[in-house]
């Protein structure tokens, strides 16, 4: 099941957290001691081929800044990582080989090994 995305600001590419994120960030946020924290999703030079992709607790968010909600989890994107994210997807993912945030993001050309790099 996906989650919704809005985007209260100016228009701008979509990136969604599906209800599974949006679930896990809702626990994770329960143990912080800050109310009107966001999910912050960025990309920032580096990484084995490029670029990787940095995910955090913030209580900035600038007017620039993309806003998606899903469950009531806010994620916020700055506007230069928007356009390397455009489409992607944040999903959270509990298996055998591990948990853990997955980033499906449909301008990968090459990723490295570990997932967490790309160009």
């Amino acid at each position: 099941m996906q989650g919704i995305s809005i985007t209260p600001r100016a228009s701008a590419p979509q990136v969604t957290l599906t209800s599974a994120a949006a679930a896990k960030v809702t626990e994770l946020l329960e143990r912080e001691d800050e109310k009107d924290l966001v999910l912050r999703l960025g990309v920032r030079p580096g990484g084995c081929s490029g670029f990787s992709y940095e995910m955090f607790f913030d209580a900035n968010v600038d007017d620039s800044d993309f806003i998606a909600e899903t469950d009531g989890v806010r994620m916020a994107v700055d506007s230069q990582s928007l356009e390397m994210l455009k489409g992607a997807q944040v999903d959270y993912r509990d298996g055998l080989q591990g948990a853990g945030f997955h980033i499906e993001n449909p301008n990968v050309s090459r990723a490295c090994g570990c997932g967490n790099s790309f160009s």
